[in-house]
């Protein structure tokens, strides 16, 4: 004996698989993606910040994103940052002695004259590249933040690798032995998969 509902039940459920294999299908297509960073001896570059865009996705940080670089035992903490467009970054010097930090940078120029604590106000990095940054009163402090008009980057690892949840369609990387400030780019994939790059280190 045949229920009325039983045709709406079998469509439903049909419906639902078809659903289902899709999300499987979009989920299979996101691969992730392994950048595989090299000098030109072909050693691993570790230490290098690694950002990938991908189509879609705004530039810029949401208002109120922010981060942190502070001054420790007389040096940066950490001594190369990574951001994303519009991030502001905060300085809390945690030594007992004062700092002057200052960029001379095209990317982001400022100056946070001599102050101990959170005396100094945040600064927004609304620009990408690289910023070099110093204490004018500590020569031996330098750091750098890099600022990347993504949400997505890391630094690579001790084997020179960054792995991303999936792909993209540009990659931009930056290394402190570079002696170039401006950012590298490198066709990314967006179907996910390994990019080997070799920096011009």
């Amino acid at each position: 004996m045949r229920h009325e509902g039983q045709g709406w039940f079998r469509a439903g459920a049909l419906s639902l698989c078809w659903g289902l294999l899709g999300l499987l299908g979009t989920a299979a297509m996101a691969a992730p993606l392994v950048v595989q960073l090299r000098d030109r001896q072909g050693a691993p570059v570790t230490g290098a910040v690694v950002g990938l865009e991908r189509t879609g996705e705004p530039k810029a940080a949401k208002p109120g994103t922010r981060a942190e670089m502070a001054q420790r035992d007389r040096q940066f903490d950490p001594r190369l940052l990574a951001v994303q467009t519009g991030t502001e970054v905060h300085f809390p010097n945690l030594d007992k002695v004062r700092h002057h930090v200052y960029s001379f940078s095209p990317t982001k120029p400022f100056e946070l004259k001599l102050y101990l604590g959170q005396a100094a106000p945040p600064v927004k990095f609304d620009k990408s590249g690289v910023v070099a940054m110093g204490c004018n009163i500590h020569d031996q402090m330098s750091a750098a933040i890099v600022v990347l008009d993504t949400p997505h980057f890391a630094i690579s690892d001790a084997q020179g690798r960054v792995r991303f949840d999936q792909g993209g369609q540009v990659l931009r990387a930056w290394h402190p032995k570079l002696a170039d400030a401006a950012l590298l780019a490198q066709p990314a994939k967006p179907e996910g998969g390994t990019v080997d790059w070799v920096l011009p280190l």
